[in-house]
């Protein structure tokens, strides 16, 4: 029988970070923390339970959450951030794989919660996400802040059940969350030589309001659903204004 680590990376998580350790308790056999010296209770919550809390300054999402994968002691991981949990579908799908492990990764679908609002449409479910894997043949790759954990074989499952995950509680909590990620992905773009060309800051963004409003349905979501694609779109947009506003600056320093 094969046995698990469960490995989250935090900052600042204190609203969810116990209904996280909740859910992983009884799946897996040791979790990892890997705090960014966070300033509220995370700390004081996590030495509750029978975690290993590791303070790491924060390196990057998808290097952060590498250092947190070599951490674990187990070949098997459950990933999660600290705002996410396994539905008991989901804990009991992957407490399942202990006896019957047959790929190298699977995927759960993510249910996300949006200002108490559970979202079944857009680009928002169901949201597939790689979280359970052999870690010896995966590693987290991506575009920061996006990242996602590529296995280096093509054996790759699909569990039932949901990685419930509560996100934005307040639209302002949304927009600052849309600047700083538009942030972090215009300095992740102008680090790979990515351009920005006028085309690009009108088209991408209203493709992608339309690929999630219309396409993806997000208009059954009601206002919300409207809230998310136009964010969606802001986002975009917002990314390569600052990567032609970054190329600007450079060039004249």
């Amino acid at each position: 029988m094969i046995k698990f680590s469960g490995v989250i990376i935090t900052y600042n998580e204190e609203r969810y970070i116990e209904t996280c350790l909740k859910s992983l308790i009884n799946v897996v056999d040791e979790i990892i923390v890997v705090d960014s010296f966070s300033t509220d209770n995370t700390k004081a919550i996590c030495e509750k339970y029978n975690v290993v809390f590791i303070e790491q300054e924060f390196l990057g999402y998808i290097e952060q959450k590498n250092f947190a994968l070599s951490k674990a002691s187990n070949d098997y991981v459950v990933s999660l951030d600290g705002d996410e949990s396994l539905s008991e579908t989901l804990q009991q799908s992957i407490i399942a794989l202990k006896s019957n492990w047959q790929k190298d990764g699977y995927y759960c679908n993510r249910f996300n919660n949006f200002c108490g609002q559970w979202i079944k449409h857009s680009d928002w479910y169901p949201n597939k996400k790689l979280r359970v894997f052999d870690k010896r043949k995966s590693t987290w790759k991506g575009i920061n802040p996006h990242d996602e954990i590529a296995v280096s074989t093509n054996k790759v499952g699909h569990l039932k059940g949901d990685i419930l995950h509560l996100t934005y509680q307040t639209y302002s909590e949304f927009n600052l969350k849309t600047e700083h990620f538009s942030s972090i992905s215009a300095e992740s773009y102008y680090k790979l030589g990515k351009k920005a060309p006028i085309i690009k800051l009108f088209w991408n963004p209203t493709w992608a309001f339309f690929k999630a409003y219309i396409l993806r349905r997000g208009f059954l979501d009601g206002f919300n659903g409207f809230m998310i694609c136009y964010q969606t779109g802001h986002l975009t947009f917002l990314k390569y204004a600052k990567l032609r506003a970054l190329y600007k600056k450079n060039r004249k320093s």
